[in-house]
């Protein structure tokens, strides 16, 4: 007898329906075809073994599983439970119409528990634009499934749980998951606050002005001036995850196997902070079996980067074009995909080797030249990428003595979000543009272009400072979020001074100021 059923494959970060046809015929022997990877070729154990110990037959007549489209590598242990249930229906244990409109997915252990997958978000979202009536994932993964409306979920803990409710002997209740109340528990919870920060309110300003307008930032200080301590305190005063956001989120983590058991929609910003020994394909994904890397796993949040010039130049420059394209397409011999890579890059270095170049009571011990060499490790192309380049100081100690509360992240969050909230009434009718980061060159002149006053000042210090083309593109975009924050239609010149402010490493004196 021939089945037919559904499961999913994944691909980049989508998933696509994959049909699993199974035909019980005369003869002897087990095929599994349609382009199956080893991990799918070997579930042939798993799935025979875990039907005998759930206490139904092994068809001892031929059997042949195809798993279409044919021309779609399938990976993965996913397709073990669609697999084994296809068997118990082409041997006529099971009744065909009992697989109508149902879904599967999850790998099979030999005694027939089903264990976690990952990517079931995604073949949630999938099944219910097929228009499928129900999805069985693992226990372990239902949560996460769950928060797709539309569309009856159910956790399934062994091969006999699933077999009873096909055929109507054991009932089993879908998850059900309220999204809203999932926001509202975990809108204001973060471990980190800038109530908790003394002093540095020059780089808190700064912190705020990139968080308004989605810009890259670079700090510069020397060891102990509280780079990687503030930095953990950004997401803090970032906007709140749409549920747009929130579900794109949600698939990406899911794709990569990073979300925890039970887990359910991702309400908080992510928060990436890879170790300089990072490799590229570990940074932007690809590999054997293409998975998402650090750049997409930052999608919608922030990429912190500590000890910025101890990356590997390599490694370095392929954050060039997803900060520019907020995509990156990995290609391979084998496959292409594209990763969504909107993310806010935070980066944090040492003036120089030593990490006191600059310091107000402690002495350098570089050799000259070597502070130049150390800045020199960070290309220019990539610098000009970087809206905001702030230098941060250690705080005195009768700031750090100071009993006075900081200003807390909530307060500094409700300006970022009402500048947001400018920013997505001026690009409504701008596809692709959310915020003053993404503005290209006809945006700039259209909503960030400054006075004549404005431009003689500009040009002036341009000038002065030997700054690129790409640099003044940037000051127009920080100017325009300050002007945001000031609720300001228009860009003044006190915008532009402390956008130009923010470009500390343009100076051609920055070697003796610092």
């Amino acid at each position: 007898m021939l089945s037919k059923l559904y499961t999913a494959a994944i691909q980049g970060i989508e998933a696509m329906p994959v049909i699993v046809e199974t035909l019980v015929d005369r003869g002897c022997g087990f095929q599994i075809v349609g382009l199956p990877d080893t991990s799918v070729k070997e579930s042939h154990q798993r799935i025979i073994s875990a039907i005998r110990q759930s206490g139904y037959e092994v068809p001892r007549s031929n059997t042949v599983i195809n798993l279409a489209p044919a021309d779609v590598k399938k990976e993965g242990a996913s397709f073990d439970l669609p697999m084994a249930i296809g068997l118990l229906v082409s041997d006529e244990q099971l009744p065909l119409r009992a697989v109508d409109g149902v879904m599967f997915m999850g790998e099979l252990a030999l005694d027939g528990s089903i264990l976690p997958v990952r990517g079931a978000l995604p073949v949630a979202v999938m099944a219910r634009k097929m228009g499928l009536k129900r999805l069985i994932v693992p226990i372990d993964n239902v949560t996460e499934a769950a928060v797709v409306n539309r569309l009856e979920v159910y956790g399934a803990r062994n091969l006999r749980e699933v077999v009873e409710f096909l055929a109507d002997l054991t009932p089993m209740e879908p998850t059900v998951i309220d999204t809203r109340s999932i926001f509202a528990a975990s809108a204001n919870r973060f471990d980190f606050d800038f109530a908790e920060v003394k002093g540095q309110e020059t780089v808190k300003r700064a912190f705020e002005v990139a968080c308004a307008g989605g810009h890259n930032i670079l700090m510069v200080g020397p060891p102990g001036a509280g780079k990687s301590m503030l930095a953990k305190r950004l997401p803090s005063i970032l906007p709140p995850l749409s549920m747009a956001e929130a579900l794109e989120t949600t698939k990406i983590h899911s794709v990569a196997g990073k979300l925890s058991r039970g887990s359910m929609l991702m309400t908080v910003r992510p928060f990436r902070t890879p170790h300089h020994t990072v490799s590229p394909v570990a940074l932007v994904g690809g590999g054997v079996n293409p998975m998402p890397g650090e750049i997409s796993l930052a999608h919608n949040g922030v990429l912190f980067l500590d000890e910025f010039p101890e990356f590997p130049r390599s490694v370095l420059e392929v954050l060039r074009q997803p900060i520019e394209d907020r995509v990156i397409t990995v290609s391979r011999a084998k496959y292409t995909v594209d990763y969504p890579a909107s993310f806010m890059l935070v980066a944090s270095m040492n003036p120089c080797p030593c990490g006191y170049y600059g310091h107000p009571t402690k002495r350098c011990t570089c050799a000259p030249g070597q502070v130049a060499k150390y800045m020199n490790r960070i290309s220019g192309p990539l610098l000009d990428r970087i809206d905001l380049q702030i230098e941060i100081q250690p705080v005195a100690f009768d700031q750090l003595a100071s009993r006075e509360s900081a200003e807390p992240s909530a307060a500094i969050r409700e300006r970022v979000m009402a500048a947001r909230a400018i920013q997505q009434e001026r690009y409504k009718d701008e596809p692709g543009i959310h915020c003053n980061a993404q503005m290209n060159s006809r945006l700039l002149h259209k909503y960030a272009w400054p006075d004549e006053t404005g431009l003689a000042k500009l040009k002036e210090r341009m000038e002065r400072l030997s700054m690129s083309a790409r640099a003044f593109d940037r000051i127009l975009r920080v100017a325009r979020t300050i002007a945001d924050l000031d609720a300001s239609a228009d860009i003044k010149p006190g915008h532009l001074a402390e956008a130009i402010g923010y470009r500390n490493l343009d100076r051609e004196s920055y070697g003796n100021t610092f």
